[in-house]
């Protein structure tokens, strides 16, 4: 039996920019959402919904921790003066209420006023950046096709002079996720020891993209990776893959939506106010409602929302259920599941093949550690 929805935090990611960035990356899957409001020029946030969504979320919170999470698009294309203003309505509408930001960059904006205003307010900032310089450049780039790494690195430096607390995002892609080691060792090389990253996997008019990274690619990628961390990394270098693997292994629910048994948990704020079941499934479909018209309450607790969340277990191909390793990934991702079953069944994920041979290599691993976790305890 699932566990009630009100038992976890409401969390919805806010887009203060919308469908708008300063870069040109191959891959993004999120400029296209501009189709969504192509009757409207202005994708900014005004202040006026950006209040109205601060006071809702408060009001839907059941417990008494609250995260803001700024995305994009490029959210400091919205300007510093807004986010500003979003700390004082925060303070204004707090009532007691422990509150805690952070924002995903690209960094090309970055300067050293954007940095004070980030460590007076404590906001833990992402940067995105794929590895070194010739696996970043690959697919990241300005509007005119100029290389943006060197600005990435500035703006990890800026984050550093500043003693802001930062993580990398990073996308594993058909380039980069050939290069498992440098990708790696790159980030040890800048002193990052909080890494995340996510596969690319997107469709271009109904045909698999060229820069998706292949199924076989993303498990050879994940065992390389695990291979040089387990040597002498462990406890040093956090790798979000790998902890949600042992959280799963564990019993425990994992940080990561996609290796969750359901999801639906995270929904995502336009620059409008509609709100859409997930930032991957920013489609007409799953658009649930608008802030002006419903609360978030009422949005996120409703039944299309309940049902999106529960139906990334209950629509999984008789191949994952079946499968030994069910218990570790779930069928990853909903968006992912473009491909065929051996029987030929539907919903099978495209990165399967990857992620069994990973969750092979490491079961060893995974069981020696598991073991190790509960005995302590």
């Amino acid at each position: 039996m699932l566990a009630s929805p009100f038992t976890f935090p409401l969390y919805v990611m806010l887009k203060p920019a919308g469908a708008t960035c300063n870069l040109h990356c191959s891959y993004c899957y999120y400029m296209e959402k501009k189709y969504l409001y192509r009757r409207q020029t202005d994708l900014m946030m005004s202040e006026t919904t950006l209040e109205r969504f601060i006071r809702q979320y408060f009001l839907a919170q059941t417990q008494r921790d609250i995260l803001f999470t700024w995305h994009g698009g490029e959210p400091l294309l919205r300007g510093l003066s807004f986010y500003k203003k979003a700390l004082s309505l925060q303070k204004q509408y707090a009532r007691g209420f422990h509150v805690e930001n952070s924002l995903q960059t690209n960094g090309v904006l970055l300067n050293d006023e954007w940095c004070t205003f980030f460590k007076e307010n404590n906001f833990l900032i992402g940067i995105s950046i794929d590895g070194p310089e010739h696996c970043h450049n690959h697919y990241r780039l300005y509007h005119d096709g100029r290389p943006t790494f060197h600005k990435a690195l500035d703006a990890i430096n800026l984050l550093k002079k500043h003693g802001i607390k930062f993580n990398i995002m990073a996308t594993v892609n058909n380039y980069n996720a050939d290069y498992p080691l440098a990708f790696y060792r790159f980030f040890k090389s800048i002193d990052c020891r909080y890494i995340q990253f996510s596969p690319v996997v997107e469709t271009v008019n109904s045909e698999l993209a060229a820069w998706n990274v292949s199924a076989a690619q993303w498990g050879k990628f994940l065992i390389t990776l695990f291979d040089e961390w387990i040597k002498q990394d462990v406890g040093t270098y956090f790798i979000q893959y790998f902890d949600a693997t042992l959280a799963n292994w564990i019993g425990v629910k994992p940080g990561i939506c996609t290796l969750g048994r359901t999801c639906g948990h995270a929904g995502v704020a336009e620059f409008n106010g509609d709100i859409y079941s997930c930032d991957h499934f920013v489609h007409n479909e799953y658009k649930l409602g608008n802030i002006y018209t419903q609360t978030l309450v009422e949005i996120m607790y409703s039944e299309r929302q309940l049902k999106f969340g529960i139906d990334k277990y209950d629509t999984l191909p008789a191949q994952c259920k079946q499968c030994q390793y069910l218990f570790a990934c779930y069928g990853e991702c909903p968006k992912n599941r473009i491909i065929k079953t051996k029987d030929g069944e539907d919903g099978l994920n495209y990165l399967c093949e990857g992620y069994y041979n990973f969750f092979e290599h490491v079961a060893p691993y995974m069981d020696f550690m598991a073991g190790e976790l509960i005995n302590d305890n």
